[in-house]
Order: structure tokens, then sequence, then C-alpha cells
């Protein structure tokens, strides 16, 4: 279907006048009729009717308005992805009350000029093929799986160390400390079904545990956060991890707690990854307010992947 008869056709309808969408046009009143019957021909219905005060949508003009409208849309939408100055900066998070969605919104409060779009893509893969492809511009991740480095020219730097926390319920026996340290969590039993094999998440939780000899069980579906924090905090023998960053919301009759783990305090690096020929102007912008307002790495006494 021709754009430029749709779009006609969207301000022949909206003017009310063959006329005056001519004029918008800056054709001739004839060449708008041409374009309206050819429309109408390749539709195979009218899409206006001739009255002394100009032309009036028919109930099939009426009925394919809307759809013509969202023809254009598309079409613009389209012609803007091509052209980074024009599109919103694409981020991808891994999730909406994570560390790096905070990074994110933090961003936005301070540049409220760029316009976001932030999507939420599953692993690492997923989103190194999206900044490959130019889906994404983006994306805050753990960084490499250990022994499949990112491909050349995916660009990283690491931005935050979260340090990881103990979520318990209240009648489980490190309910009441104010921290623990990464020796006293050998021997209970840490859940975490969101743990996917081959995640970037896994790899690091594989170090944590090979590391430390701690037991992380990752047995049952996993049915979300809010399934999660019910079963901790009604059991005495569960806990599992959480990045003190994330943002998560429970009753509070849960008297959930979250613990400190100390000596050394494991941390979650995030890292923030994008194409090397990424050209969209607002990409520095955001790399240098990472830049300015995250806290270093590798501090002493914290324990991550190397």
């Amino acid at each position: 279907m021709d754009l430029d008869t749709v779009r006609t056709f969207v301000l022949a309808a909206d003017a009310g006048q063959f006329q005056e969408a001519a004029a918008e046009l800056a054709v001739t009143q004839q060449a708008v009729s041409k374009r309206i019957a050819g429309l109408e021909r390749n539709l195979g219905v009218r899409l206006f009717t001739r009255t002394p005060r100009g032309a009036e949508l028919t109930i099939d003009g009426q009925v394919f308005l809307p759809h013509a409208r969202e023809l254009l849309r598309v079409a613009d939408r389209a012609a803007a992805s091509v052209h980074p100055d024009r599109r919103p900066l694409r981020v991808d998070v891994i999730a909406s009350r994570s560390a790096a969605s905070g990074l994110i919104r933090g961003f936005h409060r301070a540049h409220s000029d760029i316009q976001l779009d932030v999507a939420m893509l599953f692993d690492i893969e997923t989103a190194v093929a999206a900044l490959r492809s130019g889906a994404i511009d983006a994306s805050f991740r753990a960084g490499a799986v250990p022994g499949r480095p990112l491909p050349e020219d995916i660009k990283s730097v690491r931005v935050l160390d979260e340090p990881i926390q103990l979520l318990t319920g209240p009648a489980h026996a490190l309910a009441g400390a104010r921290s623990v340290t990464v020796a006293q969590l050998a021997g209970h039993r840490i859940w975490m079904p969101c743990i996917v094999p081959g995640a970037e998440w896994a790899a690091y939780y594989d170090d944590l545990v090979a590391e430390f000899g701690l037991t992380i069980e990752v047995t049952g579906p996993n049915f979300g956060s809010d399934a999660l924090l019910d079963t901790i905090a009604d059991s005495p023998a569960l806990a599992t991890f959480i990045g003190e960053q994330t943002r998560l919301v429970w009753p509070a009759g849960h008297g959930l707690r979250r613990i400190p783990v100390t000596d050394p305090t494991p941390v979650y690096p995030h890292s923030l990854l994008w194409h090397r020929d990424n050209p969209h102007p607002a990409l520095p912008a955001l790399r240098a307010h990472l830049a300015a307002t995250t806290a270093g790495h590798d501090a002493d006494g914290t324990w991550g992947p190397r």
C-alpha cells in the first residue's frame, strides 16, 4: 500500500476538503483526487462522498481511517529507527527492580531531556545479539560468562559492584544477626529457583559456591519473586541471596530480614555493554553519567569473580 496515498487520504479526511489536502501536500487538487481514487480501487470500496461542503467519509472511510493513521505511525517509527538522533536510547536491564534499573532511573533523572526505551531481555546471549543487530543500544549485564568471552565488537565497562545480602524469614536461625560472615553460611540452605544453567548470574553463583563451599538449591519451578518471598518468610530453614540495591516489597507480616554478608562481602558485578560502532548520540552521556556517579570495584573486603 502506497504510503503517500495513505497520507493523502488522512489529510483529506482531517480537512474535509481535497483542496486543503492538496495545499498541505503542495500538489494539485487533481493529484489528490487521483490518489484517493487509486486507493479506493485498491481497497474496493468508496472512502469519500462528495457534498456541497466538500468531502465526507463514508462508513468504510471511517473504518479505514484509524488503520491508516497507524500505518503512518509505524512508517514514521521505522524511519526513526535508523536515525539515532531522532529515536530514544534503548537500554536493557535484567529486571525492573534490579540495581541496574536504579542506575538507569538515576540517569533519566539527571538527563530528563533524553528519551529512553527500557527493555528487559533474558540473558547475556540475547542481549549481545540485540546489541549487534541494533535492537538495543546498551545493556546492563554481569559481563562475560567464564569460558565465553564477549565478542570483539561488544565493549564493556564495569559500573557497579553490588553487595549481596542474605534474606531470611523471622524463624530462621540467622534472622537475629546484624551481619553474617560467608563462613557462617556453610551448611545453611540457600534457595534460588531463579538460577538458570548457563546464564551469567548462574556463573556468578557457581563461582561463589566453589570459592566458599556454600549450598545453593535451585529446585522447583520459579514462580517469581512474590512466591519466593512467601516461601522464605514461612521457612525456618531456607534463606536466599538478594542484591543490596534490589528493591522488593513484601507484606509487613512476612517479617523478612535483609542481613549484610561480610568477611568478605560478595559483590555482584554490573557492567554496561554496547556495540563499538553504535552511533546513538546519547550513549556517551550514559557512560559519562555512570562513570561520575557509581563507585569503583574490587574494594578491600569484597569478593567477586576475577
